[in-house]
């Protein structure tokens, strides 16, 4: 059994799969519950959390039937930082001595790579290959056995607050679950619903969560740069309340029903809600909505926009923007966002996978099942053991970044 669990700001939400008697992955199990002591993808509140953990875990145990001990856990948020680095060694040639690339090699060149300056508040959360350059041929995968001289290696290495992950696992603890890793949530996001076409073509993949809007950036089949924006769908809803004066509640129920950020995607003319304290209700026009969704939802995007255009990519990103996350479903988000980005845009619903019902193939799901897919990944090559290592910052570092440096290798081929 395999279980995914996405704590977010809005909601918690847990996926479980369980291996069919061909060695395929069947989702069994999914569970949601709102979530009340997330702000910006960081634990303001344990308890709050670990009873929402609880509650959406229960849910999906009941659903499947079978009862739940670990958790492939998502992290996410404005704390999240990415870089790219290099790192070169001469080649030993200790094999059959000749100049022969081993794996000895490919550990002192994944060591090298990712040696960059931390603070000691922070820690390696995921060591991503791009590529190896063996004596000046580049883009190269996978470099063992070749012949050469000179081995570079092109990492993405990305690292958290070493705070919010302890938080975050303190919560899932007291909860009763352990936790098998940590995965960042965008990572996630797309192994649901980004193809390999996709990435080798480059794309942006934009996660609309509650509380931020995450953003990954694949380029020639690997991730080129990781970043986040503290600003989410949340704030369409407090737009709303405001402007409005109606309650928060309210104001989310709007935005899921009659939320609109495309004027000519407008259906009906008004919404019909409840007053405060018991008051008379009372009519909201879609296009009065529509005027208080579109500039948030702007917004957001235009942050998004200024961020790719820093990137120093060497051609356009070919397969354009996929969105996904509870953001993604407003409609119109697609349509927005093509007419900022001037490039291709589709919503990111999570892709087939065996027993996954049409109700959950929804971009507020893709996380989640994302996390099962990588858990299930590194749990059928034994990666899934001795997963704890990452809670303690400073701790086995550059054993653990060399170890998932390889789990990410194996994933190419």
């Amino acid at each position: 059994m395999v279980v995914g669990l996405d704590i977010g700001t809005a909601k918690v939400c847990v996926v479980i799969g369980e291996r069919n008697d061909r060695g395929i992955l069947e989702i069994t199990g999914v569970g949601v519950c709102p979530s009340t002591g997330i702000k910006k993808g960081v634990v303001v509140n344990i308890e709050a959390t670990l009873r929402s953990v609880a509650a959406a875990v229960e849910a999906a145990e009941i659903m499947c039937g079978r009862e739940v001990h670990s958790c492939w856990t998502g992290i996410g948020g404005s704390h999240i930082d990415g870089i790219n680095s290099r790192g070169v060694v001469t080649v030993s040639g200790k094999v059959q001595e000749t100049r022969e690339i081993g794996q000895e090699d490919l550990n002192r060149v994944l060591q090298l790579a990712q040696e960059v300056k931390i603070t000691m508040d922070r820690q390696v959360l995921e060591v991503i290959p791009q590529s190896f350059i063996v004596d000046g041929q580049e883009g190269i995968r996978n470099p063992l056995d070749m012949l050469g001289v000179r081995l570079e290696a092109e990492v993405h290495i990305i690292t958290c607050s070493s705070t919010s992950a302890q938080n975050l696992v303190k919560c899932v603890n007291r909860a009763g679950f352990r936790v098998d890793d940590l995965i960042l949530q965008s990572l996630a996001a797309g192994r649901s619903v980004l193809t390999d076409e996709e990435k080798e073509m480059g794309v942006a993949l934009v996660d609309m969560g509650g509380g931020t809007t995450e953003l990954l950036v694949y380029f020639d089949g690997a991730p080129c740069s990781t970043s986040s924006i503290p600003a989410g769908s949340e704030l369409i809803s407090r737009d709303i309340s405001i402007v409005k004066s109606i309650s928060f509640e309210n104001a989310e129920k709007i935005k899921l029903d009659a939320g609109c950020c495309w004027e000519s995607l407008l259906e009906g003319d008004e919404v019909l809600i409840s007053g405060i304290g018991g008051r008379s209700t009372v009519s909201i026009g879609r296009k009065e909505i529509l005027e208080i969704v579109r500039p948030r939802v702007e917004e957001i995007y235009l942050m998004v926009r200024e961020k790719l255009d820093k990137l120093a990519l060497s051609r356009p990103l070919g397969a354009g923007i996929v969105l996904t996350g509870g953001g993604a479903m407003l409609s119109g988000a697609a349509e927005l966002a093509s007419h900022i980005f001037r490039m291709p845009v589709r919503v990111g619903n999570p892709l087939p996978v065996p027993g996954l019902s049409e109700e959950y193939r929804s971009p507020q799901y893709a996380t989640a099942i994302g996390l099962a897919l990588v858990g299930n990944n590194r749990t059928s090559r034994g990666a899934g053991e001795g997963g704890g290592e990452i809670l303690i910052a400073g701790k086995g570092g550059a054993k653990r970044g060399i170890e998932k440096f390889v789990e990410w290798l194996k994933d190419f081929f």
